[in-house]
């Protein structure tokens, strides 16, 4: 039997220590790019405002909350806060989510491979 020790220390370390950096650089040009917000905050919005919108939907006996959903309440409860972290990210995706689930439509997500 033969015992194999690995590469040197002096070539391991510099090679350990730039490998961290690009790391550490990824990481940080990832942050600067999208500073809070996360690449796939979009999706995020959309479907914060399709599960809410669905919900409502879903327990609406007579059909008022969804006519009014529908006809302008997804915006004011966005514009009141009502949407919460995920509506942040895109105000606009969350009201196109509200809207979507209140008709009924499938979400624009549904089925994509990511």
């Amino acid at each position: 039997m033969h015992r194999h020790e690995g590469p040197p220390p002096r070539t391991f370390v510099p090679l350990a220590v730039t490998a961290a950096l690009l790391v550490l650089t990824g990481a940080g040009l990832l942050i600067d790019a999208y500073d809070e917000r996360p690449p796939w905050g979009t999706d995020i919005a959309y479907e914060g405002g399709y599960i809410l919108a669905s919900r409502i939907r879903g327990y609406d006996t007579d059909g008022s909350r969804t006519r009014s959903l529908l006809a302008g309440e997804c915006a004011r409860m966005e514009r009141d806060g009502m949407g919460g972290d995920r509506a942040v990210h895109d105000p606009a995706a969350w009201v196109e989510g509200c809207l979507d689930g209140a008709a009924g439509h499938p979400s624009r997500n549904q089925g994509l491979i990511r």
